[in-house]
């Protein structure tokens, strides 16, 4: 086993509204990266996926609070620092993030170059802008953007190249962790390709230590990450590499996410498309059992009453439902 880079254990954060109701959106997550990984975490709208990712930097702003668990970023416990303390000693150097809609993060009136000091002066003041402008000419020939960018505003850029420099800039100080959170989304088919080529190239050149990869598309995921997690009502339902999970899903949710998209993968061709009825529970008022009963056409009366807990199957390989992994492979017509 590797170094590990990123350990979370049985985080939970919530958002409480302006009529003071509590929304628990990350229920007890636990996880763990080695260094020179990438973890995937997929899951539809509205599952907790972002606020995951807000949560693992430790920056909490209200309406986001964060109410129990640990994050061990490099051995270093981040769970309980200021977003001061956050900001100066973790973001960008520990733990890096890539938003969503990171295409429109941009502040049109400045030069690209100005957000680069800004990141940099954030954590060395002494830094000099022609040392800046040097180490990000180089970063951003390496990630094949050309040096005018520097020297241009958002507005001058397409969108893959807005993209692209987004992740250059949020990389710059080569952060141990990188959590990317749907950064090939509204992009085209040839510029979701280089997005994903580009962060590849920055956990080989070691600019990057491990990643984790947001997305609701979990078949991207297994050309992407080693391992995928499968997160649903603010839980993690199933986790495993990338090939168990897209070929040999356990959890009934993993199983219908797989079933309600076109994969192109050999062996996945003949698979009939299906859907997942219904919607998901509210989170102000968690079910008392399973999350996913209501929605799962093998649920039974347990599941509507209890909860189940993650089973570890070993090889890192774990899911949580009541039924056994031989029921599982009966109901799915698996040997």
């Amino acid at each position: 086993m590797g170094k590990i880079m990123l350990d979370v254990k049985d985080l939970k954060t919530k958002y409480v509204t302006r009529f003071k109701e509590d929304v628990y959106a990350v229920d007890g997550v636990s996880l763990q990266i080695e260094e020179g990984k990438s973890l995937g975490i997929a899951g539809e709208s509205g599952c907790g996926k972002s606020t995951l990712a807000l949560s693992l930097m430790g920056y909490y702003f209200a309406p986001l609070h964060y109410m129990s668990g640990s994050i061990e970023v490099d051995g270093r416990n981040i769970s309980n620092m200021t977003p001061d303390q956050v900001r100066k000693s973790i973001l960008g150097t520990e733990i890096a993030y890539i938003p969503q809609a990171a295409m429109n993060a941009l502040n049109p009136t400045q030069k690209i170059i100005r957000f680069l000091e800004d990141v940099i002066h954030a954590h060395d003041p002494k830094v000099s802008k022609k040392d800046i402008y040097d180490m990000a000419k180089e970063r951003f020939e390496i990630l094949g953007l050309p040096e005018s960018v520097l020297q241009k505003h958002a507005v001058e850029l397409s969108g893959g190249m807005k993209q692209r420099t987004v992740i250059a800039i949020s990389t710059i100080l080569s952060p141990k962790v990188l959590i990317a959170d749907e950064p090939s989304s509204a992009l085209d088919v040839t510029s979701q390709k280089m997005v994903i080529k580009m962060m590849r190239d920055l956990m080989e050149k070691g600019f990057i230590k491990s990643m984790i990869f947001i997305t609701h598309e979990l078949p991207l995921l297994y050309n992407v990450t080693d391992d995928i997690m499968v997160m649903y009502a603010g839980q993690i339902v199933e986790k495993g590499t990338a090939k168990e999970m897209v070929f040999d899903s356990l959890h009934p949710y993993t199983y219908g996410l797989m079933g309600s998209i076109i994969v192109p993968e050999a062996g996945t061709r003949d698979v009939k498309l299906t859907a997942i009825p219904g919607t998901p529970p509210n989170l102000k008022r968690p079910p008392a059992g399973c999350r996913f009963a209501d929605r799962c056409k093998y649920a039974t009366p347990e599941c509507k009453a209890f909860a189940p807990a993650m089973k570890d199957i070993g090889g890192g390989r774990a899911y949580r439902c009541s039924m056994s992994l031989e029921q599982l492979k009966e109901v799915y017509g698996r040997d």
